[in-house]
């Protein structure tokens, strides 16, 4: 009698258990899913929904780009207007997409800021002087190059500095954080000091202070600068190839093909050529 009893209390708290069980919705025999999907993945990112359906629906490209890089992004205090060569481009893209150049809202990002922003959906895209490497495929997969750079120096005139072999000990280099441009003059002149700021403008008003010997980045950006200042020049031709991309999260293989032929139709039809040599001065290498 007594292990009568045992059994129908064992099989009424299992009873329990399962009426329990079946009330929240899980069933006993499968395994509960990760936040990646089907399958327990647990942890693995979903692939990103189609951008260009994001954009239609927001009704507007929301851009990262620089806003103190003359030439390709610069603000201007007075007005508030961002122009540049980068600018135009986004423009050009979202006209493709929603037929209208001035749905775009411009984002300021710095080398630094650039990635996390779009890996974390601030921005759809970045168009911003960004140079295609090996290491930022890892983290973002890049349109095809619509710009050819290459690194060098800018130095005031008079400035005994003529070319990166002139660079030497006790030397001050001054660079941007998170670009490529510090990584390369470590490498090509490590027994410099390489000081590094948050944006070109700081960096350059280093330069103008007398922090520094030099500044370095890429030579479209520093023709930028002379621009700005008479005073200062650009010397030594460039020590590197620098093509820049447009940045697209990864795995958003349809964006990136529709910038491509957005980036190709503009080559072919020669809206890309006026936009280069308005912001250049001069035609593109072919």
């Amino acid at each position: 009698m007594m292990k009568w009893k045992q059994w129908l209390s064992g099989s009424a708290a299992a009873l329990l258990v399962l009426t329990i069980m079946a009330g929240c919705g899980t069933k006993p025999t499968e395994p509960s899913q990760g936040a990646g999907g089907a399958g327990g993945g647990g942890g693995n990112a979903a692939a990103p929904a189609s951008t260009i359906a994001e954009i239609k629906k927001r009704g507007k490209l929301v851009a990262g780009v620089k806003f103190d890089t003359k030439l390709f992004g610069l603000k201007d205090p007075a007005t508030g207007n961002v122009e540049g060569f980068d600018i135009d481009m986004a423009k050009a893209i979202a006209k493709k997409v929603l037929g209208d150049e001035t749905k775009v809202e411009l984002k300021e990002v710095t080398s630094k800021t650039r990635i996390p922003m779009l890996q974390n959906g601030e921005i759809d895209m970045i168009i911003a002087t960004m140079t295609i490497n090996e290491e930022r495929k890892q983290q973002v997969d890049f349109t095809d190059v619509y710009f050819k750079a290459g690194q060098s120096l800018l130095v005031k005139k008079g400035s005994p500095i003529k070319s990166i072999t002139d660079l030497k000990k006790g030397m001050k280099v001054l660079a941007v954080k998170g670009s490529t441009s510090a990584v390369n003059v470590r490498a090509k002149a490590p027994e410099t000091t390489v000081l590094e700021f948050e944006n070109y403008q700081d960096a350059f008003s280093a330069l103008k202070a007398g922090q520094g010997d030099t500044l370095t980045t890429d030579n479209a950006i520093l023709y930028g600068m002379v621009k700005q200042d008479p005073n200062y020049q650009v010397v030594g031709g460039t020590f590197t190839d620098e093509p820049y991309g447009m940045a697209i999260r990864k795995g958003d293989k349809e964006f990136v093909d529709f910038v491509n032929a957005t980036l190709a139709d503009m080559k072919k039809t020669g809206e890309y050529d006026k936009l280069y040599e308005k912001w250049i001065g001069e035609k593109p290498a072919p």
